[in-house]
This record gives C-alpha cells, structure tokens and sequence, in this order.
C-alpha cells in the first residue's frame, strides 16, 4: 500500500443539497468513484438502493426513480422528491483517501468530516441527521459527542438534536431492501414527513 501522505486527497463533488424548509438531513460516507455514477447527484450508484427505498416509500414503486433504458436515476425527479418531502441530504466526509481505491466504508479515511454544525444552521427546521451506515454513524457521533446509535435507533444530543443510524443503502450490505424500507419508513414517520 502507498503511503498515506503519497494518496489523493478526494474533496467531495456535490454541494450539499440543503431544501427550504428540511425536516431531516440523510448523512452517507462519500460518493463511489465518478465511473461509477448515473447522475451527478447523491446515491448516483444506480445498483445502490437509497432512490428504491425513496421510490417505495413515498411513490409505490421502487423503481419509479430510475430509467430502465438509459440505466441511471432520474436526477430532477430525485431532487424534487427530496424538496417534496424536506429530506436534505449531504456526506459526512468533506475529503477523504481511498486506501484501497474503491467505494468501501471499510477502505476509506476521512481527512476532513463535513461542518455538520454549519450544515445544520442553513436548515434551521432540521433536528433529526440519520446516517447511512456504520461508518457514516461513527463520523457523527464523534461530531456530536455522543454514542453511535444501533440499528435503526436514534441518541439525542443534550440540545435535542435527534442523530438516527439507518442500515446502509449500499447492496453490499446484506440486508433485503424490502427490510432497510422498513427502518426508512420509521424514521421518515418520525419528523412527520410520511
């Protein structure tokens, strides 16, 4: 392995996506490599289940978000049911090295997390961040001062801030998606939003 000061420093290539009026902000990692997106949006992996999920939760359909043909995710469609339902979304890593060059939590190191507290004061009806995963989790919670939640449970922070630790939408992940729906849907039921 390279050493660690020889490796790329990756800087994150979305803003953050921060909707009037965002009841939650869905916290992952960092996007897979560029060869591996089909839109230039969050969860732009299109074997990634994150726009199912959405797409089985608030439209019936889980593949109501993505084009069969072109196979990509429709990215107006995916930033209108985030402003729809005030879900923002952003990573909790600003610059990160891949070790191994790949898109794995397991492989990758955070330089420099997100400026959650900056984050939060743009969207200032948001109280509740869940992560995507274990990685994502333990980012906040060393953010946050606070214990990583388990599996689909939430930990407030003594200012009432709600940090939720959802399974990750990676299909690396093995857990049926019908099953990751059903911790969305608890906590998407929980701020209100559906």
């Amino acid at each position: 392995m390279e050493n660690d000061e020889n490796m790329i420093i990756e800087t994150h290539p979305f803003p953050p996506f921060l909707p009037k009026g965002a009841k939650v902000l869905i916290m992952g990692t960092f996007p897979p490599g560029e060869h591996r997106w089909s839109m230039n949006f969050y969860y732009p992996n299109p074997i990634n289940d994150y726009w199912r999920i959405c797409g089985m939760l608030f439209l019936n359909d889980k593949n109501a978000l993505y084009d069969e043909v072109k196979k990509c995710f429709r990215e107006k469609e995916c930033r209108e049911l985030m402003e729809k339902h005030h879900i923002a979304l952003n990573d909790t890593g600003r610059e990160v090295r891949r070790l191994k060059g790949n898109a794995s939590d397991k492989f990758l190191e955070i330089v420099k997390p997100v400026p959650l507290f900056d984050l939060l004061r743009e969207i200032p009806e948001c109280r509740t961040v869940a992560t995507t995963g274990e990685k994502a989790a333990d980012v906040i919670a060393q953010l946050t001062g606070t214990d990583r939640p388990k599996m689909g449970e939430m930990k407030e922070t003594d200012d009432g801030l709600r940090i939720w630790r959802m399974p990750s939408t990676s299909r690396a992940y093995p857990m049926k998606i019908e099953k990751k729906a059903e911790y969305y849907a608890e906590l998407f039921r929980s701020v209100g939003i559906l």
